[in-house]
């Protein structure tokens, strides 16, 4: 019921955020991978909430336990379960959320398709769902680096009205490590932290965009019609708690553009491969990759949780006023990005294993 992710490479979360726990079981990943829950963890570190002054101040440790399909440091070609418990929960923020609805959250739709919702954080709608997501997307970064050499890497773009200029095909792991907002623009990094903070104390929340780059993406990987390259990109990142929008290549300042302008062209580069020499159409055309750097971008709405009063219902239909409790992301951009690095490297992954599937067994 919308749980699972992906057709070769399948991916099924669980848990709620106030729960015992959330996870990910993991089906379809080659045996024979190496791969250890250390390796895992680096990308929820990554995610994990706490992590630095401008996120959330809930202390979890987010340590992954993997229940099963890896044995002696190798995978068994059977599904891999992953664990992560909760452990700094404090349900009790969330009281008045149980019969008021929060603006702009998932509270009143739940209630209308289920009829029934924990309201205990946010349940499957809490950010705390994407740790399934992370932990299988370093699985899937593995297995796209060792056959293919991919390198995927997320950074933030856009904080509100403040971008950072970052070269896509250049831009390093390591840069975008190098502060806590996640932009590889140092000097507008700074300026990110001290908007992130002011709005903070403001009691408020911001938005933005991150932005990332595949590179070495093999040529062919991608579906004509329903399943182009692009589509499932977007339906993966467009799937994460906050996303509001997607572009690729261009995207819609393309617009603004003739088709002699924005037309790719071809030509032959020294070690006789067909490259383009503008790359507009952002590494796919016609749903498939064409070898060059895949580059998108997502949009992200401010955090729905704010402490500022605002108005709202009951779930009994009355108006009232509520001001957010708990603990919340000011700004879910910094945390977002090994999320949106993950839900690219599941769907190339499950394309790379279609493309071999189909177009390499005869």
């Amino acid at each position: 019921m919308g749980n699972t992710f992906g057709h070769l490479f399948r991916v099924t979360t669980f848990g709620e955020s106030h729960g015992g726990g959330v996870g990910v079981v993991i089906d379809g990943c080659p045996p024979r991978l190496e791969i250890s829950a250390e390796e895992i963890q680096v990308e929820l570190d990554r995610r994990r909430p706490g992590q630095s002054k401008i996120t959330t101040p809930r202390k979890e440790e987010d340590k992954c336990e993997i229940l099963s399909g890896i044995f002696e440091g190798k995978t068994l070609g059977t599904p891999i379960a992953i664990l992560v418990k909760n452990k700094d929960t404090r349900s009790q923020d969330y009281d008045e959320m149980a019969f008021k609805y929060r603006p702009s959250h998932a509270d009143a739709t739940y209630d209308a398709k289920y009829g029934i919702r924990n309201w205990q954080g946010g349940g499957r709608s809490s950010a705390r769902e994407t740790i399934g997501r992370v932990a299988a997307g370093a699985i899937a970064k593995k297995i796209l680096r060792q056959v293919a050499g991919v390198e995927i890497i997320g950074y933030v773009k856009r904080i509100k009205d403040l971008e950072g200029v970052i070269d896509p095909d250049g831009v390093t792991l390591e840069q975008v490590e190098s502060n806590i907002v996640r932009c590889p623009d140092a000097e507008c990094a700074e300026r990110m932290i001290e908007l992130i903070e002011q709005i903070r104390r403001e009691g408020n929340s911001i938005g933005g965009v991150v932005e990332c780059v595949a590179r070495n993406v093999p040529k062919g990987l991608g579906e004509p019609v329903f399943d182009k390259l692009e589509a499932d990109i977007a339906k993966g990142v467009m799937s994460l708690p906050a996303s509001k929008g997607f572009e690729i290549g261009s995207g819609f300042a393309g617009t603004l553009l003739s088709g002699f302008e924005h037309n790719d062209e071809f030509y032959i580069d020294e070690n006789g491969e067909i490259r383009t020499r503008t790359n507009r159409s952002g590494g796919i055309q016609g749903g498939i990759s064409n070898g060059e750097n895949i580059l998108i971008r997502v949009a992200f709405k401010p955090t729905a949780t704010i402490r500022k009063e605002q108005k709202t219902v009951t779930n009994e239909g009355e108006e009232t006023v509520l001001a957010g409790k708990g603990r919340h992301d000011p700004c879910v951009l910094s945390r977002a990005v090994p999320m949106v690095e993950a839900m690219v490297a599941l769907v190339l992954c499950d394309h790379l294993l279609r493309h071999h599937g189909q177009c390499q067994v005869l």
